[in-house]
């Protein structure tokens, strides 16, 4: 409990009581009184200020509580609106001289703790929060949640479960005749999820909180427990989660929307170890007459729009739990950023590798979380962010989701699941940045696969889907470094790019771009030292799209006996033994490898190359064609020259698979970094 005993004062609680604070030892204001500390120990000093504070609250309360004998200022239809909740007496309760960190209120809030003293009441002895309300609005908010509590009454066990209990309220008048509402709601914990978070030792002690034993982890599908801090952090993730859209769940069952669903309104309660989402003083109905059955088509867009923005403030809350770099308000405002510009959210992992300065992302935990399981968390997340309302994950949807099943849990996933789960391992394997064989026949087959799983075969989807801006990852052609030869120059290869823009909506022809960016290193130290003149290679073309097929050429002989091959035919020999396994037999939709496949024939016209470089290599012209030609024989040929594009196989919102005129593949990732980062 963040007490106010020994530790440093709540500054929410300080806001909302009025005080001012210049210093640890300097002169504090807390409404009409003036304290001067002198002690060298601030928190004893903080400690006897809190005393008196609450002492002259005790006395406020009894004298106004002595002034009046009627019952309060309530109306008589306010009373039956209240009338199923417990209306209670300043004098019911024992103010204590301390308040917990995670009940830090709103500016038009004042928060204390209390025990229940009288004898008579059910509650007897027990700890709750007294909230009281200073404004109209924030008055409001307190009988929202009370006539929120009536509306879930005939499930007050699950209310009980997912949400912050509330018992009643304090009603009475003021002496400047100004009406006083205080709610009462139960005490569940003294941190808010946010400050769970925020501690340097929230992992251990969270799990502690939540006994996560064997039986616990049983319920998320889970088979062990303990292990290593990814897979801890992951598990505790899956329990956080799964309780969190069961609870929203059970609001949005009723008819309601949460609304205000953050880190630091959601609480996680010891006793019974579940997640509460708030005393739901901003709940809206999804209908604007509730009472009334008959839903109009306005109001079902009303509560899509309203369920909506509940699942994108659960997807905010998973990307801060899963990244604690997003705890910054500043690196959350970039995160922000990426929706606000309209960016999909499937290429979230591409910015995110960026912005948090992540070059592989082996080295970050929430990396390893999320590209877990073939990248089910990436697939969750941008599901739950997603632009359009109509496309993002309902909370039985995301309860069913692969990510938030256990190993115990055997879920079926779908073809869109599947595809994702192909494209991010072959993602996650170009990073490594280590071509061995198996890597390279893996690669080789998964983009294989890909393309027979193709979504958008038809030059009118690819219309839509191809313009932008996609960084090249890998090509399974032949590979070519600097480690075993001695070049004339010596160049690094950097970010490889191809901007694809679209002329007219009216016609079907493309605008290419190619960017090369490298570094010429000079000296013999270049293994060690790898800066030098940084260079850039632009090459402009122009093309057309119009539907097409890729044949498969059938060859009695694909692979001679004892003799190693890295060509396509051998990548499709293999292709075809797999097909005939069980394992992928009821994924693809034929059984054995096609003569054909649907594809998108680009047809090229001419090209423009164009290099660029910060300082001048000297005054010889042949240094410039040195470094051209390095360029050229370490990227793929279709690259340098876009002619050689012969067809694209697949596309969708985050990955393109482009094929050249000698039949090797080039993957490519969406990225937004050009438009987002910069700012």
């Amino acid at each position: 409990m963040g007490s106010l005993h020994g530790k440093a004062p709540n500054p929410n609680f300080e806001r909302a009581m009025g005080i001012c604070f210049k210093d640890n030892r300097s002169t504090r204001l807390i409404g009409p009184l003036q304290v001067q500390f002198v002690g060298e120990n601030p928190s004893s000093n903080w400690a006897r200020c809190s005393k008196l504070l609450c002492s002259s609250m005790r006395k406020d309360a009894s004298v106004s509580e002595s002034k009046r004998n009627a019952p309060g200022p309530l109306s008589v239809s306010m009373e039956e609106e209240l009338e199923h909740v417990i209306r209670f007496k300043m004098s019911d309760f024992k103010i204590l001289d301390c308040v917990s960190t995670g009940l830090g209120g709103r500016a038009d809030e004042i928060v204390f703790e209390a025990l229940v003293k009288n004898r008579l009441s059910p509650l007897y002895n027990t700890k709750v929060v007294l909230r009281r309300l200073k404004t109209t609005q924030a008055q409001r908010r307190g009988k929202r949640a009370i006539e929120v509590l009536k509306k879930l009454a005939p499930r007050r066990l699950m209310y009980h479960s997912y949400s912050m209990q509330v018992h009643g309220y304090i009603s009475s008048l003021m002496s400047n005749g100004h009406s006083s509402f205080t709610l009462v709601h139960g005490h569940h914990g003294s941190f808010s999820l946010r400050h769970w978070l925020q501690q340097s030792d929230w992992l251990p002690t969270l799990e502690a909180t939540l006994a996560l034993d064997e039986e616990s982890v049983r319920k998320v599908g889970d088979t062990t427990t303990g292990g290593p801090a990814v897979s801890r952090h992951s598990r505790l993730i899956r329990v956080l989660m799964r309780d969190l859209l069961i609870g929203v769940n059970y609001l949005h069952s009723h008819g309601l929307a949460h609304t205000e669903l953050r880190l630091e309104n959601v609480h996680i309660s010891p006793v019974d170890k579940h997640v509460k989402v708030g005393i739901l003083g901003n709940a809206a109905y999804f209908h604007e007459n509730a009472e009334n059955d008959n839903t109009t088509e306005n109001d079902l867009d009303r509560r899509q729009m309203m369920i909506a923005f509940d699942m994108r403030c659960v997807g905010f809350m998973m990307a801060k739990m899963v990244f604690q770099e997003l705890m910054d308000p500043l690196t959350f405002t970039k995160f922000k950023l990426f929706f606000s510009k309209g960016h999909d959210p499937s290429c979230l992992r591409e910015y995110l590798l960026r912005v948090l300065d992540h070059r592989l992302s082996s080295g970050n935990v929430g990396f390893q979380i999320l590209d877990r399981n073939w990248g089910a968390g990436w697939n969750l997340l941008s599901l739950l962010l997603a632009n359009k309302p109509s496309k993002r994950i309902s909370c039985l949807e995301a309860l069913r989701h692969p990510f938030l099943c256990g190993p115990r849990w055997r879920i079926a996933p779908s073809m869109e699941i599947i595809r994702w789960g192909l494209g991010s391992t072959a993602v996650r394997i170009t990073e490594e940045y280590i071509y061995s064989l198996p890597q390279r026949r893996k690669l080789s087959h998964f983009i294989e696969l890909m393309e027979m799983l193709t979504p958008h075969s038809k030059p009118k989807h690819w219309q839509e889907l191809i313009p932008g801006k996609w960084r090249f990852l890998y090509s399974t052609g032949r590979h070519i470094g600097l480690t075993l030869r001695q070049p004339p120059a010596r160049v690094l290869i950097g970010d490889v790019c191809l901007t694809v823009a679209r002329d007219s909506k009216l016609n079907n022809r493309l605008s290419l771009t190619s960017d090369i960016n490298f570094t010429v290193m000079r000296g013999r130290n270049w293994p060690h030292n790898k800066i030098g003149i940084n260079g850039k290679l632009v090459i402009n073309s122009s093309s057309r799209i119009q539907a097409g097929r890729r044949l498969y050429l059938k060859e009695e002989n694909t692979v001679a006996l004892g003799q190693p091959s890295f060509g396509e035919s051998n990548a499709e020999h293999v292709l075809a033994q797999k097909l005939s396994s069980t394992r992928w037999r009821k994924v693809i939709p034929f059984e054995e490898l096609p003569s054909s496949l649907p594809a998108v024939k680009l047809i090229s016209g001419d090209i423009d190359l164009t290099m660029s470089l910060d300082i001048p290599l000297s005054e010889d012209i042949d240094a410039a064609r040195n470094v051209i030609r390095e360029v050229r024989t370490q990227v793929p040929p279709a690259l340098f020259d876009l002619s050689k594009f012969i067809c694209g196989t697949y596309v969708d919102s985050r990955l393109l698979i482009l094929r050249s005129v000698d039949g090797s593949a080039l993957l490519f990732t969406r990225s937004c970094l050009h438009e987002s980062h910069n700012k």
